[in-house]
């Protein structure tokens, strides 16, 4: 592994490669600025169903701001707001909303949004959907709500001999957003020797941030002996980029909420650190691991650039509406 070295210096140089893009994406930038937009507006308490995004941070600061998260529509008192997060939900659950009077917002993630309509869309043609995602995930309920009778789940190559279909020829994959590319393309391979005609959706499930960021991790992880990311353990985005990390060349991986949270052993014999974020974590938390690191002599930091990121999604309509109506 290179290591740099300072002139007329016997040790190595500590330094730091830090992942670009990283951290927030534009639909979590968008969810979060929907919960903030809301508690302005219409004041606390806004009650948001499930996690606004997969981060212990971002939920506690909205707490704080006075959002409640709660599990169903049902905890939410009737004729209030609620805020759906930005994993997507199934059509029942707008029902559910309905039915108790609520204000319901809509923070799903366009590109999630995305998977919802070809869902929709291919069911109603006839196909039948493999979804490629992990069991149990918010964002894989909500897009399976969307045609349950057409939809089967495949978290991993594992799942595939179990998969059956109706029409061979009238099958189509679609998968979660924030999953690993190259699991996900693997599971897609070994779909297609059991099923030669499977069609691919029109574009990317996989989103752009988790793409880039993965790709970014790919490429500076062969010169680091540990990449730390920053982000929750239910982030399935954050967690498949400790797992790309180590696939790609790293000594070691380990996936932090926090700088504190960081072991001082594992940074034992570590010449270059590499760090990350995942798609929901605001970049203050990723400041407060470089300056731990630098407390510890890695203070040569380099931005390692991959791609560059313009996107953004504007607010949900509904909150917009409410917003020009108030002079806002």
């Amino acid at each position: 592994m290179a290591q740099a070295y300072d002139e007329g210096v016997s040790d190595p140089v500590k330094r730091v490669l830090l992942a670009k893009p990283r951290g927030y994406c534009a639909g979590v930038d968008r969810a979060v600025e929907t919960v903030k937009e809301a508690l302005a507006l219409y004041g606390a308490p806004i009650y948001v169903r499930k996690e606004i995004v997969h981060n212990r941070h971002v939920v506690q600061t909205l707490q704080d701001q006075g959002a409640i998260f709660v599990e169903e529509n049902e905890e939410v008192p009737e004729g209030a707001t609620v805020i759906f997060s930005a994993h997507g939900v199934a059509p029942v659950v707008y029902e559910e909303a309905r039915q108790r009077n609520l204000r319901a917002i809509d923070a799903t993630c366009p590109l999630v949004t995305k998977v919802h309509n070809e869902a929709k869309r291919f069911a109603s043609e006839g196909y039948d959907i493999v979804l490629i995602g992990h069991e149990g995930h918010e964002e894989v309920i909500g897009t399976m709500g969307e045609a349950p009778a057409s939809i089967q789940l495949v978290d991993g190559p594992a799942g595939v001999d179990a998969v059956e279909v109706r029409d061979p020829a009238k099958v189509v994959w679609l998968s979660q957003t924030t999953l690993s590319v190259d699991e996900t393309m693997a599971t897609v391979e070994k779909l297609r020797t059991k099923l030669p005609l499977l069609m691919s959706p029109p574009s990317d499930d996989i989103c752009y941030a988790t793409q880039n960021r993965q790709l970014a991790v790919k490429e500076l992880a062969p010169e680091c002996d540990v990449v730390i990311v920053v982000g929750s353990t239910n982030s399935s985005n954050s967690v498949r980029l400790v797992e790309v990390a180590v696939d790609a060349g790293a000594r070691a991986g380990y996936l932090v909420d926090y700088a504190h949270e960081i072991r001082e052993e594992w940074l034992d014999g570590a010449t270059t650190v590499g760090l990350t974020s995942g798609a929901s974590v605001p970049d203050e938390l990723v400041m407060d691991v470089l300056k731990f690191l630098a407390d510890r002599g890695y203070a040569d930091v380099t931005e390692f650039e991959t791609a560059e990121e313009h996107l953004t999604f504007s607010l949900p309509q509904e909150l917009k509406r409410d917003m020009r109506a108030a002079g806002r």
